[in-house]
């Protein structure tokens, strides 16, 4: 009798190990999302702050008030609150904002554009000045360079952002008067100015207000060098390390026996090798300013969805508090997984397991 044994390459195949890495994709993602919802979920049943309360007030009638709590399904088994709150969740519905009476998710999409547009911004200064620095670092290990480099990662790491934002107000705004003041856009361009897109750089571009774009850009520039150089410390750091890696690898030794010229080993192939874990490095700041710019926006009364988030907190609004904080851990959710599907693009190592 005849065994017939099928080869390892027979039973993974590329089409079976594409189908297997989906699947273990999709997997993560439910798991992950779902434990996103159970955490905001349950922190908003242990918060003190009754929901019901809050939409209709202390002093209203106990029938009212009972009345309330059957609408919103607060009666029921803890285990059907979670399936009805995951149920409105996926449909979008985070239900209605008690300071505004919008829908959150109204509230969301007016003020998500403007975090989204000043994390972008921070990430692009970032980026464009935190890579240079990290390579030339690395290059220039223990120099004046390097000390320096590091010296300025670590104080954009210690000190708190919010006091570096009051003291560039001081500094910029209230003394020396290069920048605008708090706020997106001066009062004067309010009833000129009409955001389509919600993004006012691209919006003003669209509609020729160049005097409305010097204003938007003015306002814009402070916040979006601060958050940038947040971004900086931690980009630089971690580009000096991947350098540092790379250039003791062997390639690089074979790259310079061969006479390559230093400028090109170091930029056409040590920081192409280190830009793969760098883009993932990037996609995680930019992913941190998204959800950590709430001081940066309160300091500088920047109307986005970290001022949203802590002016519903202090009104105990917690239907805009939960839905702000799913909508960034969503963001952040998707913003990770993309950074992998990028990773094993631009590797092909990953792509051969």
């Amino acid at each position: 009798m005849t065994t017939l044994s099928m080869t390892p390459t027979a039973r993974h195949s590329p089409a079976s190990r594409l189908a297997m890495s989906i699947g273990t994709f999709l997997v993560i993602v439910a798991t992950t999302y779902l434990g996103l919802l159970a955490v905001t979920f349950f922190i908003g049943r242990v918060i003190p702050i009754d929901p019901v309360l809050a939409i209709v007030g202390d002093r209203a009638p106990a029938s009212t008030i009972e009345r309330a709590r059957q609408e919103l399904g607060l009666n029921e088994p803890l285990y059907v609150q979670f399936y009805i709150y995951v149920s409105k969740v996926l449909h979008g519905d985070f239900g209605t904002s008690v300071l505004t009476t919008n829908p959150v998710m109204t509230d969301i999409r007016r003020v998500f554009p403007a975090t989204m547009e000043l994390a972008t911004l921070g990430t692009l200064i970032g980026s464009l000045i935190g890579v240079p620095l990290g390579v030339l670092a690395a290059v220039r290990r223990g120099s004046f360079i390097d000390q320096t480099v590091r010296v300025i990662g670590l104080f954009g790491y210690s000190v708190p952002i919010f006091w570096l934002g009051m003291m560039a107000l001081l500094v910029f705004y209230a003394r020396l008067g290069w920048t605008a003041g708090p706020g997106r856009i001066d009062v004067v361009f309010e009833y000129t100015f009409t955001p389509i897109t919600g993004f006012y750089i691209i919006d003003a571009i669209i509609q020729r207000q160049w005097d409305a774009l010097r204003d938007i850009l003015a306002h814009i520039v402070l916040p979006a060098c601060l958050l940038g150089y947040y971004s900086l410390a931690y980009i630089s750091r971690m580009t000096r390390s991947f350098m540092l890696n790379e250039l003791e690898q062997e390639y690089i030794v074979a790259a310079r026996a061969k006479g390559l010229s230093e400028r090109r080993i170091i930029w056409g192939h040590a920081l192409r090798n280190a830009a793969v874990p760098l883009v993932t490095v990037i996609a995680l700041s930019y992913a941190g300013l998204l959800e950590g710019s709430v001081l940066t926006e309160t300091v500088f009364a920047w109307p986005g969805l970290g001022q949203y988030i802590t002016n519903s907190l202090q009104n105990a609004d917690m239907n805009a508090v939960l839905g702000g904080t799913i909508v960034i851990g969503s963001v952040f959710i998707a913003l990770n997984l993309f950074s992998d599907l990028l990773y094993r693009t631009l590797d092909p190592r990953t792509r051969a397991r």
